[in-house]
């Protein structure tokens, strides 16, 4: 019924799309990359729409939430702050490195060891086996950005790679279910978004910076 080629090469290319999010020096390009990922992501949740028209929904409002609305806030935002990102704990090479090694751990554990996570049938089988290691992997990708990157505005983007993570394991998971579809509008994380660069930019405005290790200097 479904497409599996198609549904693996956009999953798989949503890794790409992280690591060049994530690694990216300059944020506008981060925010591109982000852009990228979350048109793909709109693409798997259209190719499992074809079991379940409810995901048709979905997608509708993914494609103006993640696509549009948020690589525009980010897009604002960095015209105010700056495009080039506050250094990173990690060097550029040793992070490439680290990034690759939490990469392949990820993606490699969830697709050998997947039933451990999701003991169903079809949660092991063909397309689903590797979407639950893309969302792991893009998970971890989304998380190890947020714990390495002292730009305020790269946590963002860190936070929604996680968003893209957990949308993809739930339309993997239960592509058939209604439900699916009104748990992943609900849970699109566009508003906290604003209000994070909302915060970020007022910050900035005190302080002069995005860097969030400068930030401890905030006091009431």
């Amino acid at each position: 019924m479904y497409n599996v080629r198609l549904i693996e090469t956009l999953s798989l290319i949503m890794i790409v799309t992280s690591m060049a999010a994530v690694e990216s020096q300059n944020l506008k390009r981060a925010t591109t990359a982000y852009c990228i990922q979350a048109l793909l992501i709109c693409g798997l949740i259209l190719t499992f729409a074809v079991g379940n028209p409810a995901l048709y929904a979905w997608a509708a409002v993914a494609l103006v939430t993640k696509a549009v609305i948020t690589p525009w806030l980010l897009l604002h935002y960095i015209g105010k702050t700056g495009e080039k990102e506050v250094r990173a704990i990690i060097g550029f090479g040793p992070s490439v490195l680290l990034v690759s090694a939490v990469l392949i751990a990820s993606y490699g554990l969830t697709h050998r060891y997947v039933h451990f996570l999701a003991p169903t049938v079809q949660a092991t089988e063909g397309a689903f086996r590797t979407n639950l290691a893309v969302s792991m992997t893009v998970f971890a990708l989304g998380l190890y950005a947020i714990l390495s990157r002292r730009d305020a505005i790269k946590t963002v983007i860190g936070l929604c790679l996680l968003e893209n993570a957990i949308h993809l394991s739930l339309v993997s998971l239960a592509p058939e279910l209604r439900e699916t579809a009104l748990v992943g509008i609900a849970t699109e994380v566009v508003i906290t978004v604003a209000m994070l660069l909302y915060v970020i930019a007022g910050i900035r405005e005190q302080i002069g910076t995005t860097d969030t290790f400068e930030m401890s200097e905030l006091h009431w």
